[in-house]
């Protein structure tokens, strides 16, 4: 199963949760991947792994949403597209509460900006790689101070 699509619904999810301020139905993403561009790819995904991050996101979004505040230097996170603020909640959310390997993460928020989040010359790619490699380091550093 691929864990890249299930990050692909979570970021739909969470999408229209930001859009709407409010919870979604989560029956009504059913289809989200069918009708999103895969290009023929394999399709099967890990739902539970795509739950885990729109739960684990809304759950946590006040601390994930400080962390990320945090490392934008002098940007406010309300600047940010919904798409991007998403996308970084997604990859916070994983350095901070699950075991994924940094660099795994850190690919997938790059591929997750460049698929969904590139507009012209504007490079969101690497807006958000810098971005994700901070609050990374961030992140390992409260751990290694003991959460301070």
């Amino acid at each position: 199963m691929k864990r890249s699509l299930s990050r692909v619904k979570a970021l739909f999810m969470l999408y229209q949760y930001d859009l709407c301020n409010k919870d979604v139905n989560l029956d009504s993403f059913d289809n989200l991947l069918d009708e999103a561009k895969l290009d023929g790819a394999d399709i099967r995904y890990d739902e539970e792994f795509s739950l885990e991050l729109y739960n684990g996101v809304i759950n946590n979004i006040d601390t994930i949403d400080r962390i990320i505040a945090i490392n934008l230097e002098n940007y406010p996170l309300d600047r940010l597209s919904f798409v991007d603020r998403n996308i970084l909640r997604i990859g916070t959310y994983e350095l901070m509460y699950t075991n994924t390997p940094k660099q795994i993460i850190i690919n997938e928020i790059i591929e997750l900006s460049k698929e969904y989040s590139e507009i012209k010359d504007f490079l969101s790619s690497k807006f958000n790689n810098s971005v994700i490699d901070k609050i990374a380091n961030f992140i390992k550093e409260r751990k290694t101070n003991g959460g301070n």
